[in-house]
């Protein structure tokens, strides 16, 4: 492997550090009754309010519809994030250091992977989260399900939920790009 690629690893796997003090995704909800609107950030490890009341403000307008309560400590994915990618930042040192051209396709592979498994439970999350609703609820709307989108803007009753990657997912999309960069650059164009 050229010493430029394996340049280019150590800083793709370094670059994956700023995701773990970033949050990675964003949920904005607006209303009528919030034109400020409020929302949520999706850490690697955590899930906060944009303000200081709003998950708590989620999740009490959540209840009357029957919505589970938001709670991190309950989304299993939160706990292992952290590991995965640390994990994905050892294997891009470890194919840098050992400067073997298959170690760097596996780390794209387990990379990609583990990209495409977070998105589906994502997905899943918020699949359970919007059609797993308490039969006891104030407000029921036959047929009516309240799942967040997974990307993009959808409207669910007077509210508006939006769903967006965020400043992490820019740090883990980058990592991405130059560890594939570099790595095709050497496969296919030089020794």
């Amino acid at each position: 492997m050229k010493k430029s690629t394996r340049l280019g690893l150590v800083l793709a796997a370094l670059l994956l550090i700023p995701a773990y003090f970033t949050p990675i995704w964003t949920i904005t909800l607006t209303a009528p009754q919030y034109p400020d609107g409020m929302g949520m950030y999706i850490w690697m490890d955590d899930i906060t309010g944009h303000d200081r009341h709003d998950i708590r403000n989620i999740n009490i307008l959540n209840h009357y519809v029957g919505m589970k309560e938001i709670d991190p400590d309950l989304v299993g994915t939160l706990d292992i994030m952290p590991w995965v990618v640390g994990g994905l930042i050892a294997l891009g040192l470890a194919a840098a250091l050992v400067g073997k051209l298959w170690l760097a396709w596996v780390w794209i592979i387990l990379f990609v992977a583990s990209g495409v498994a977070g998105m589906v439970d994502f997905y899943m999350w918020g699949y359970d989260y919007g059609h797993d609703l308490n039969p006891r609820a104030a407000i029921k709307v036959p047929g009516m399900s309240y799942q967040p989108p997974l990307i993009g803007r959808k409207t669910l009753l007077n509210i508006t939920a939006t769903s967006w990657p965020y400043w992490g997912t820019l740090w883990i999309g980058l990592s991405l790009a130059a560890g594939t960069a570099m790595t095709v650059r050497n496969t296919f164009f030089g020794k």
